[in-house]
């Protein structure tokens, strides 16, 4: 295997949610779900590790699901921690999910947290999103993205890139739709950035603080954050984070062109993405359908790093607001809470 790939799971570790259920299947059924993994290959030869997660007995003639929520996570992080635990809650209320480990992130292949084209990355989900939307089960259904952090910005891009017609909605959570001036490298450190990465993009140098400690609130599930066996801890690569950068800073100047509906959710406290955006984006956006919600006091891990009392309300939330555009009405929805 060359350094800095992952491909199949190494030793086994303590699930994300401790020793009981033993099994994935056990977890899965105890939430009203079940679910499988397998890998994709995507037009280019890119293999995408990825998972499916539906109501109990949706797959063998049971209850079919609701809609399908196509999922994003973010920079550094997988598909198979405690990114599942949103997933299996979804299925268990009855939408059949999908989500891939981005290239180079988790069990998919590629040099670890090494993204250096986004829309590459991009084109590798389409592909994946479409080969599940067309199967037969799943014709007529409405389909959602649902992204976390540097996923709501894919999520955004996606819909950028895509006819409207596509999506039913999107959810955002804590999405890094633009670098605020905040935390933004201060000039002329972008420019020497970009100009470093064209001869050595891989080279992990690039200082941040330690995103679990600003992420997750809990101190005993910052412990259980640290164990995922396939999570990215090292520094970021020069050519990702200019590749960050560079969309990011794209997607900023098209806030305005955002036209699916969408609710965005993000903690008071955040301090990995700025709330201040996430305010723009609800600002700026040119959908009839848009809804924000701040959470006072809550960071950026907000579905699974907060008390479990936050993390029911953010979910509640979520499930509400798909419930309700999975029941058509006629009505334009413009929705700010805190």
């Amino acid at each position: 295997m060359p350094d800095g790939e992952r491909h199949e799971e190494g030793a086994a570790a303590v699930n994300f949610w401790g020793e009981q259920p033993a099994t994935e299947a056990e977890y899965y059924a105890a939430h009203g779900a079940e679910g499988e993994s397998s890998y994709f290959t995507a037009p280019g030869g890119r293999r995408l590790f990825t998972r499916a997660w539906r109501p109990r007995g949706g797959g063998g003639g049971g209850a079919a699901p609701r809609a399908l929520v196509f999922m994003v996570h973010g920079y550094g992080n997988d598909i198979s921690w405690t990114f599942q635990s949103t997933a299996v809650f979804l299925a268990g209320s009855g939408f059949a999910c999908f989500a891939a480990d981005l290239p180079g992130h988790g069990r998919s292949h590629g040099l670890r947290a090494f993204v250096p084209d986004l829309d590459s990355a991009i084109a590798d989900l389409l592909a994946f999103i479409r080969s599940v939307r067309q199967r037969e089960e799943h014709a007529g259904l409405p389909c959602f993205l649902f992204g976390e952090s540097m996923g709501g910005a894919i999520c955004l891009l996606i819909h950028l890139r895509t006819p409207p017609e596509e999506w039913a909605g999107s959810l955002l959570v804590a999405p890094m739709c633009k670098i605020s001036d905040r935390i933004r490298p201060p000039w002329p450190l972008p420019q020497i950035l970009t100009f470093v990465a064209r001869f050595a993009p891989t080279l992990p140098i690039v200082p941040t603080a330690d995103l679990i400690e600003k992420s997750v609130k809990v101190p005993a599930k910052r412990l259980v954050a640290a164990r995922n066996p396939v999570r990215y801890n090292g520094r970021p690569r020069l050519g990702t984070v200019v590749e960050l950068l560079r969309a990011t800073d794209e997607l900023g100047a098209r806030l305005g062109e955002v036209t699916i509906p969408f609710l965005v959710v993000h903690g008071s406290a955040d301090e990995v993405t700025d709330p201040a955006i996430s305010r723009a984006l609800y600002d700026a956006a040119a959908s009839k359908d848009k809804t924000i919600k701040m959470y006072d006091g809550m960071l950026h891990s907000m579905l699974f790093g907060e008390p479990d009392e936050n993390i029911e309300r953010v979910r509640a939330d979520i499930l509400a607001w798909l419930n309700e555009r999975c029941t058509p009405a006629e009505s334009s929805l413009l929705t700010i809470q805190d």
